[in-house]
């Protein structure tokens, strides 16, 4: 009995019909993508371009609230002390995720226990984060005082409070970044290890010739996660210091909340979040692209 060969499906609907389980695997995200990201995004760039309250959208003003920003000097206060977080927080936190997951690692009989003490902290809500580091950083009650010896009001000082939400946040937030190289580590393959051990490599030497190339692109990865992680800060400096003392803490995102809550301008909040929107998406591509600039050098 002859066999009776199909002809194949034809062009472009041929490769749509083979397209078809991809599209309905996409479709949910592309809806929810859709939904809760792009058409609010478009929302709040149209709102940035009205002069408008949180109840009612006014007359149309262009660009004016951009003009607005660019001479705003609470805006830049705001800005910059939100880089100066970035700058307390990003590198400590990749490089003290780097050292404990190296030190979970080494030590194979506790890992498990490590590893938990660790990441426990990154599993507590902010409020809770909050309430143990202002109970930490008391002037006369907490353990940090109690340790150096003095009074020192850590959340009330221009100077200091905004180096003790870091301290905190490095403290609350490290044991991902552990995790991450953990992963990292443990996907090295042993007998790279074990090949230079036969050539006598020992300590320092295994470090900088296998382990800390294998761990370029987690490496990557944690900076650049942390970068947009750190310019996103909000919930400590609200809760611990109410943007203060004299607004040192104050972030961005606490100054666009305030002026969409409090002085009940949405527009120019909108400006706000669309102005940093940009500033966050160009530090991050700029910090990718310095980072696979040093990769490439040193390659």
């Amino acid at each position: 009995m002859e066999r009776t060969e199909l002809p194949p499906l034809a062009g472009a609907a041929g490769a749509r019909r083979e397209n078809l389980p991809a599209l309905a695997l996409l479709a949910p995200f592309l809806l929810a993508f859709l939904l809760f990201f792009l058409v609010p995004a478009i929302e709040t760039f149209w709102l940035s371009l009205t002069e408008s309250s949180l109840t009612r959208t006014n007359a149309f003003v262009g660009l004016a609230n951009y003009a607005t920003l660019v001479h705003d000097a609470s805006f830049w206060d705001a800005l910059g002390n939100t880089f100066y977080f970035s700058l307390l927080t990003v590198v400590p936190l990749t490089a003290l995720g780097l050292l404990m997951a190296l030190l979970v690692n080494r030590f194979v009989a506790a890992q498990g226990w490590l590893q938990g003490v660790f990441f426990l902290p990154f599993v507590l809500p902010i409020s809770v984060m909050t309430l143990i580091a202002d109970w930490m950083l008391q002037p006369s009650s907490g353990i940090v005082n109690h340790i150096l010896g003095g009074q020192r009001p850590w959340l009330a000082d221009p100077v200091w409070a905004l180096p003790a939400v870091a301290i905190g946040t490095i403290w609350w937030t490290v044991g991902f970044n552990m995790l991450l190289f953990l992963a990292g580590l443990r996907n090295i393959p042993a007998e790279q290890y074990e090949a230079a051990a036969l050539d006598g490599a020992r300590g320092w030497t295994l470090f900088a010739h296998i382990t800390w190339p294998a761990l370029r692109p987690v490496t990557t990865t944690c900076l650049i996660l942390q970068l947009i992680a750190s310019l996103k800060v909000f919930g400590q400096t609200y809760i611990l210091t109410s943007g203060g003392p004299f607004n040192t803490t104050r972030v961005t995102l606490h100054y666009m909340y305030e002026t969409a809550f409090t002085q009940s301008d949405a527009g120019y909040a909108a400006a706000i979040a669309m102005a940093f929107v940009a500033v966050v998406i160009l530090l991050s591509l700029l910090q990718a692209w310095v980072v696979r600039w040093m990769e490439r050098r040193d390659a």
